[in-house]
C-alpha cells in the first residue's frame, strides 16, 4: 500500500524505490498469502539463499507472527548452534500499545527474549527513523549473517515528534541506547528506562510537569542488551537514587522479565500494566486508565495503583 503510487482507474503503478538511479539494486515488494507459518518459512529459506539481500517479512499485526512459531524455535533462534546455518533474515513485527485490543497490540516481545541466547539474533525496538535506517544498513554491512528482530512502531508512524534530520542518515551509525539529551546530570534524581511508543508519553508528561530532575532513556536494542551503555549512564547521574523501567506491556510480558535474569536490574522498581493472561485490554476507556496510571505513577504522581486496575503478587520490591 505504501511502496507504490497507483494512477487512478488503471492497472498502472509507479515504484518510487525502485527508480532512485540508474544501476540501483532490485528492490521487489510481494503480497503474501495468510500462511503466516508457510510464509516466514519461505523467506527464511529465499534470505539463506541470498546472503547479500536484506530480505524482510513483515507481519501486518506484530502478534500474527505466533502463528509462525515454528519457525522462530525451529530455525530463527536456533539454526545457528544446531546445523551452522548463517541467516540474515530480518523481521518486522508491528508493535504498540494504542487501544486496539488484546490481538493489536503486542508481538510478544518476551517471547521473541527468551530465545535470545549466545548472540543467536539482534532484537531492536528503534524510535527514530534514522536509528530504523542504521539498524537496516548494519544488518547488511556486517560480515556476518544472523537474524534480526524489528519492533516496529504504529502509531509513531505518523507521529511528528518522530523525525530524523537527513544527516542522521547520511552519517552516524544505529545507536542501542539513546540517553536524555536535555537532562542536567547533576540535577537527576530518577533515571527511566524505555523502549519504544512510551517514550513519547513519557517525554510529553515531563514536559508538562516542567521537572529536571528526570532522565528518561530509550533502550533501542533490546538483545543483546547494552549492558556497558546502561552502567555509563548511572556513572553520569550520579545524584540518582532511583531507577525505574516502565513498559506499556503487562508485568509478566514485554522486556522486564528477560531484566529479571541480570542481577544488576533486580533492584528496578517496575512500572506497567498489572500482570495478566491477555495482552492488553479491549475498551479505549479502560486502556488510556491503565496509561494514565502508568505516567502517574513514573512522576510519582500516585504512589500506589488505582485499586480498580488490580495488582498481583508478582510485583519486585
Amino acid at each position: 500500500r505504501h511502496a507504490a503510487f497507483v494512477v487512478e482507474d488503471t492497472d498502472m503503478r509507479y515504484f518510487p524505490l525502485k527508480n532512485i538511479r540508474e544501476g540501483q539494486a532490485p528492490f521487489h515488494v510481494y503480497n503474501s498469502l495468510l500462511s503466516e507459518y508457510g510464509v516466514l518459512g519461505f523467506e527464511y529459506g529465499y534470505a539463506l539463499a541470498q546472503p547479500e539481500g536484506l530480505t524482510i517479512w513483515e507481519a501486518q499485526f506484530g502478534d500474527f507472527s505466533n502463528v509462525a512459531q515454528v519457525i522462530f524455535d525451529q530455525y530463527i533462534s536456533s539454526a545457528g548452534e544446531k546445523w551452522g546455518l548463517m541467516c540474515g533474515l530480518t523481521l518486522f513485527l508491528p508493535h504498540g500499545f494504542e487501544g486496539q485490543g488484546p490481538e493489536h497490540s503486542s508481538a510478544r516481545i518476551e517471547r521473541i527474549l527468551s530465545l535470545a541466547a549466545q548472540n543467536n539474533m539482534t532484537v531492536v525496538q528503534p524510535t527514530t527513523p534514522g536509528n530504523l535506517f542504521h539498524a537496516l544498513r548494519r544488518q547488511v554491512k556486517w560480515n556476518l549473517r544472523i537474524p534480526m528482530i524489528v519492533i516496529t512502531p504504529k502509531s509513531l508512524l505518523r507521529h511528528a515528534r518522530v523525525r530524523s534530520p537527513l544527516e542522521e542518515l547520511s552519517e552516524g551509525a544505529f545507536r542501542e541506547l539513546i540517553d536524555d539529551s536535555t537532562a542536567s546530570p547533576d540535577k537527576v534524581t530518577d533515571i527511566i528506562f524505555t523502549s519504544g511508543r512510551l517514550y513519547f508519553d513519557l517525554l510529553k508528561q515531563k514536559e508538562e510537569l516542567n521537572v529536571d530532575n528526570y532522565a528518561i532513556v530509550r533502550i533501542e536494542q533490546l538483545y543483546p542488551f547494552p549492558h556497558e551503555q546502561v552502567q555509563s549512564v548511572f556513572s553520569k547521574y550520579p545524584n540518582a537514587t532511583r531507577k525505574v523501567w516502565a513498559q506499556d506491556e503487562p508485568e509478566n510480558m514485554g522486556v522486564w522479565p528477560f531484566l529479571l535474569l541480570h542481577k544488576e536490574y533486580r533492584n528496578f522498581e517496575i512500572v506497567s500494566r498489572r500482570a495478566g493472561a491477555s495482552p492488553a485490554v479491549g475498551l479505549p476507556v479502560l486502556h488510556n486508565q491503565q496509561l494514565k496510571n502508568i505516567l502517574d505513577r513514573v512522576f510519582k504522581l500516585s504512589e500506589q495503583i488505582n485499586e480498580t486496575m488490580g495488582r498481583d503478587d508478582l510485583l519486585v520490591e
